[in-house]
């Protein structure tokens, strides 16, 4: 609250000194008012000036000593004493400067002798309302600190539920791995089991990995290049033993790029994808590319094969639904996806390096 109190800097101090001189006037006019009705009479002009004269200096005086306020106590978080004694001490140094600085110009302007720190009418009469008022102002600047420093509380709130929704959100979508992709893998495994144990135990113990890496990190949101493309190297392995001869898979990463952090499990989604709606019925000569390059300050990957394009009304499928739910939570609008079928089938995706 002590430092949310008064918040002065380079740019808001002429805009400040002007509001203050507009308020000077203001109050200046309220007291020329009143010693009117006192007086039963309309002041001069000239006095009337001089009471507007002596509200704007001294409004200006005790105003710019809440810089020194500000700049002496509230950087040094003072305790609540301290604090509330320095800035009545500002506000009647704020008025003293004031009044004498007013009869000062009282002198010039109309050749009168200046008589320093001997004012004591105008110290009274101007004490109690630079009490009065400094109090209000007080009261209101503590007030507003009060509730900006709530606001400030349901923002940071509001910003950690928006944080563990976007977790939540992002540990949905990753760590997925295909029931039927599962399904298939242990049914080949089990094909294994008789004609080759040591096959069968490196495709489970491949499973496993491809598992482990799923549970043992759903709380990180992303992974260095080169892990994600160790665990597609790793379901790509597994997948071999299915598809045999009929496919080549093709992994080529720039190694400028390997140490760079990536989404994690966004690539194997969609290569998964690409076997299973492109290459899936494809006899032979099937060829999976996976790309991972720089260009400039992104990273460019590329899954592409030569199986069934991508159909004109395509609906999205899990693989590309939740790379594009998933991109969409991690980058905002900062990243792009293009599906192309011309001079190949490949996807696209260009996210921040």
């Amino acid at each position: 609250m002590k430092e949310n109190m008064f918040k002065y800097n380079n740019r808001s101090f002429l805009k400040s000194n002007v509001r203050y001189i507009l308020i000077g006037i203001v109050v200046g006019l309220v007291i020329v008012v009143f010693k009117s009705a006192a007086e039963g009479a309309m002041l001069p002009i000239a006095s009337a000036l001089v009471n507007i004269m002596f509200s704007v200096v001294i409004t200006l005086s005790i105003a710019n000593s809440f810089f020194l306020f500000e700049y002496l106590l509230i950087r040094e978080k003072c305790q609540g004493w301290l604090l509330i004694l320095v800035y009545y001490s500002c506000n009647a140094l704020g008025m003293l400067i004031g009044i004498e600085i007013s009869y000062a110009l009282v002198s010039l302007i109309f050749n009168v002798p200046f008589h320093f720190l001997q004012h004591y009418q105008e110290y009274r009469f101007c004490a109690v309302i630079v009490l009065v008022v400094g109090t209000i102002i007080y009261f209101y600047h503590a007030q507003k600190g009060r509730l900006e420093t709530k606001l400030k509380e349901k923002e940071l709130d509001m910003a950690k539920l928006v944080h563990l929704k976007t977790q939540a959100e992002l540990q949905t979508l990753q760590s997925k791995i295909n029931p039927h992709f599962l399904y298939n893998s242990l049914n080949s495994i089990a094909s294994l089991i008789h004609d080759d144990a040591d096959k069968a135990e490196d495709m489970t113990l491949k499973l496993s990995k491809l598992f482990r890496y799923s549970i043992n990190t759903q709380q990180e949101n992303m992974a260095s290049v080169k892990e994600e493309i160790e665990i597609v190297d790793t379901y790509l392995d597994i997948e071999k033993v299915r598809f045999g001869d009929r496919i080549k898979f093709i992994i080529q990463v720039n190694p400028d790029v390997s140490e760079h952090q990536m989404p994690r499990f966004l690539i194997q989604p969609l290569v998964e994808n690409a076997l299973k709606h492109g290459l899936n019925n494809k006899p032979d000569d099937g060829i999976l590319q996976v790309l991972v390059d720089k260009d400039g300050n992104n990273i460019v990957i590329s899954i592409a094969d030569n199986g069934v394009p991508f159909p004109d009304d395509m609906n999205m499928g899990y693989g590309l639904q939740s790379t594009y739910d998933k991109l969409g939570l991690l980058y905002g609008d900062n990243y792009s996806i293009q599906l192309t079928n011309v001079p190949h089938k490949n996807i696209k995706i260009t996210i921040p390096a």
